[in-house]
């Protein structure tokens, strides 16, 4: 069994369809969120003298976790909400 189910994801509001293409979004901002914090690590590896790895500038979370993972935990947390297009007027 897959947890979380779809009906705990969506609250029974949305179809099996509409929770993957928000899933799948959310994933996407967690990407991004990833690429930003990694190139700003490498700006400050890049100007310090002393030499640190990228992996200990970055947030655990990111690096021991996939994106859909994360997107589908901050769902559940909350951080994250599912809307229709046509709700956000």
């Amino acid at each position: 069994m897959i947890y979380p189910t779809v009906d705990q994801l969506s609250g029974g509001k949305f179809n099996r369809y509409e929770v993957v293409v928000g899933v799948a979004k959310c994933a996407r901002l967690v990407t991004d969120e990833y690429v930003e914090m990694k190139e700003k690590a490498q700006k400050l590896i890049d100007t310090q003298s002393e030499k640190a790895s990228i992996a200990s500038l970055i947030d655990p979370e990111y690096k021991d976790q996939k994106a859909v993972k994360i997107a589908v935990g901050r769902i559940i947390d909350g951080r994250y909400k599912l809307v229709r297009t046509s709700d956000k007027k």
